[in-house]
């Protein structure tokens, strides 16, 4: 596991730059990263690009399975695209696969970009990472309501999951009530975690997110 490594960023995450990179980038980079950072990109365009674009293809150090695995699997997508179309016609399939998809997609990185950015969070450079203490406190115990905690899968329990890979995901309230230090681990709730909205930067130095206004106070320092 990477999360709550500052030096290994990138795999499998949200983009996120420190205050210091940030301003050390270039103006281009500052608009990319300004333009992917803004929640409607995020959150709305974002599932698009991740579901037709980014998954469609493999890295080019991506090991054989992994290429299989996203050829095969682009195969089947294509199959089911065209039966559907032909069945009920392109303009509905396209209409209700699309809206599904960024529904889900939308929801979907909202429950991993808030349970791995909010106040208080865990990151480190890897000299100072710890395994442990990136589980515990680099990813959030998300309290959900009961019907949304069962419609996420008990994905809020997210410190157990990073503990645990393995543990199957009916099991991680049981495996959060077993044991007294999970208990201790940092909580947010739903409307706790709408303040997440405004984090853009990481401040290294303080150890805390932030907005670009940020930036700005840093200047007329």
């Amino acid at each position: 596991s990477t999360s709550g490594n500052l030096d290994r960023r990138g795999i499998g995450d949200v983009w996120i730059m420190t205050v210091e990179e940030y301003l050390k980038s270039s103006k281009w980079k500052k608009i990319a990263y300004r333009f992917i950072r803004n929640p409607i990109v995020l959150f709305g365009f974002g599932p698009l690009g991740l579901f037709f674009i980014k998954h469609r293809f493999s890295t080019p150090n991506s090991p054989p399975r992994e290429r299989r695995s996203v050829f095969w699997t682009n195969i089947g997508v294509l199959a089911m695209a065209v039966a559907m179309s032909y069945i009920f016609g392109w303009q509905a399939y396209l209409i209700i696969q699309a809206s599904v998809m960024l529904v889900a997609g939308s929801l979907g990185i909202w429950l991993f970009y808030v349970q791995h950015q909010f106040e208080g969070v865990y990151w480190e450079r890897s000299e100072n990472w710890d395994y442990l203490t990136a589980a515990l406190e680099g990813s959030s115990f998300y309290r959900l309501p009961k019907v949304l905690q069962w419609f996420s899968g008990n994905i809020g329990f997210h410190h157990i999951h990073h503990l645990g890979p393995r543990i199957p995901n009916y099991n991680l309230e049981k495996c959060h009530q077993s044991e007294e230090i999970f208990q201790k681990v940092p909580q947010i709730t739903l409307w706790a975690s709408l303040k997440a909205v405004n984090y853009r930067l990481y401040d290294e130095e303080n150890q805390r997110f932030v907005g670009f206004g940020y930036l700005r106070l840093l200047r007329a320092a």
